[in-house]
């Protein structure tokens, strides 16, 4: 039966379109003009929650309805009661902040969403006001991305706030949003932001037909639409770049790129994005250039050490001693002698080790997990080595690994890396050096094959693009960059005259 399925021809994306469309909409009901048919038929279809408040006015020929648990009293009181205590000729279609439908479905997807529902006797159509609860918390920096320098806003969980934040960095006119709503049971709110003329309006197409698509239940964070859109959920390699700062949200809109930003969540997506992106930070660019340059290339060796130091350890002990210098080979020697198992799974035990120790550090509470992490490495660490379990030149590899892996700005390539160490880790300990060069060999063939929404992903070294490596490796000056990046594919790619007038202008005055 399985293997009919498969061979089954698959829909066309026509089809597969119309279906997913008409399942996320909902059919329109024509409301009553009976003001207790109306209450019924909501309260059954909100199956008579009691949270659900109905409020009758006038004799029971008006009635306000709303959710307790998500109105705000004191603007039900400014915006509904007291306007119209206060005017008593003043109809309900003449209040400020009201919007009028004739949809039941429509009016009870406004109260879940924290409006308020006025019905009257008689009138078939139902005021809709927002006094929606406010609870948002404080901007602050974000834990997950320190700042050195630099704006110290963070994204909240709200979209509103997230685009108010966005909107302050980038106050042009270009600047458009476009809202969406995802899941049939969440009916979570996302809102894509993108400057119309710059960005690549292919790049803002596919990503509104593949948000069109999802036909899902439950869509709670970013986390759930990057996997129902990215192009190949196989890859270990994030294909959009997660983000809680609004100052680098914008600088990526800036170069031609689609923010996403979800309801509830306070980080947002980042797309088409190619591997060396995650390498980049806004500190790079708060900071001058030599010591940005610097950082870069530092972050850049981290990614070989991160991956490549454990199976270069065990190919050297296990196949190629030769290549230990004359002074070292006494102490290695020695030092693995008394090890009775052999060199990979030392290696393995560490890095089950070392995962073990980050994963309880991050569960725990914050004082509880600095101590975990500090005293479980030193105690586990020594106590293995005295134990004879595994050698001490194997503690100070796995623990640079770590320490490489966590220099990555982004968690969730940094997640990736901590992966990709184990197969090589297999490759090493049968081939040795030819087990790292395949097991490389192929990690660049899926770099160079794996894609961004369109864009390489390993631009701009493939393909080669020699202008846009002034900002990848190195960092050059900012008045040296007049190009956007061609992987963000940029509908403009030249970003104005950057460089500096000044010194221009007294060159000529002399």
């Amino acid at each position: 039966m399985k293997i009919r399925k498969l061979l089954r021809p698959r829909q066309s994306a026509t089809e597969n379109q119309s279906s997913v469309v008409k399942e996320q909409e909902s059919p329109t009901k024509d409301s009553f003009r009976s003001l207790k048919d109306n209450i019924d038929y909501i309260s059954s279809e909100l199956h008579h929650s009691h949270d659900l408040k109905v409020t009758h006015m006038d004799g029971n020929r008006q009635a306000l309805l709303y959710f307790e648990s998500l109105v705000d009293q004191e603007q039900i009181q400014n915006k509904i009661f007291i306007p119209l205590s206060n005017y008593s000729d003043r109809t309900i279609g003449q209040l400020p902040n009201r919007r009028g439908t004739t949809d039941l479905n429509d009016a009870i997807f406004a109260l879940l969403s924290g409006c308020a529902v006025f019905v009257q006797e008689g009138n078939t159509e139902i005021s809709v006001f927002v006094v929606t609860m406010s609870n948002n918390r404080n901007m602050s920096e974000p834990d997950t991305e320190k700042v050195l320098r630099g704006s110290h806003e963070g994204l909240v969980e709200s979209v509103m706030i997230n685009i108010n934040l966005i909107r302050k960095r980038i106050q042009h006119r270009d600047l458009t949003v476009k809202y969406f709503r995802v899941g049939k049971k969440t009916n979570t709110n996302l809102a894509i932001m993108y400057m119309e003329g710059l960005v690549n309006p292919d790049v803002v197409k596919k990503i509104e037909d593949r948000i069109k698509h999802i036909s899902a239940d439950t869509i709670i964070s970013p986390g759930y639409i990057e996997e129902m859109v990215e192009d190949n959920s196989l890859s270990p390699f994030p294909q959009m770049l997660n983000t809680e700062r609004p100052d680098r949200g914008a600088a990526n809109v800036l170069e031609g790129r689609v923010i996403l930003l979800s309801e509830g969540s306070s980080t947002c997506l980042v797309f088409p994005v190619t591997f060396f992106t995650f390498y980049q930070t806004p500190d790079d660019y708060n900071s001058r250039w030599i010591s940005g340059t610097f950082i870069r290339l530092i972050r850049l060796m981290s990614f070989l050490i991160a991956i490549g130091l454990p199976a270069f350890y065990i190919a050297v002990v296990g196949y190629h001693f030769e290549v230990i210098p004359d002074t070292l080979v006494i102490p290695i020697k020695s030092s693995i002698n008394n090890i009775a198992y052999p060199p990979i799974v030392e290696a393995l035990v560490m890095v089950i080790i070392i995962e073990l120790i980050r994963e309880s550090g991050i569960r725990l509470p914050s004082p509880v997990g600095q101590t975990i992490g500090i005293v479980g490495g030193l105690v586990i660490g020594d106590a293995v080595v005295k134990a004879g379990l595994v050698s001490n030149l194997m503690v100070i590899v796995v623990a640079l690994t770590a320490i490489a892996s966590f220099v990555v700005p982004s968690n969730e390539l940094s997640t990736a890396l901590r992966l990709l160490t184990f197969p090589l880790i297999l490759l090493a300990s049968t081939f040795g050096f030819l087990g790292i060069v395949f097991g490389f060999f192929g990690l660049l063939i899926h770099l160079c094959r794996l894609e961004s929404f369109g864009s390489p992903y390993f631009a701009p070294l493939a393909p080669l693009r020699v202008k846009d490596l002034k900002d990848t490796f190195i960092r050059l000056p900012l008045f040296m960059m007049d190009n956007r990046p061609k992987d963000a594919q940029p509908a403009k790619s030249n970003t104005g005259d950057t460089s500096r007038e000044w010194k221009k202008n007294g060159r000529s005055k002399k």
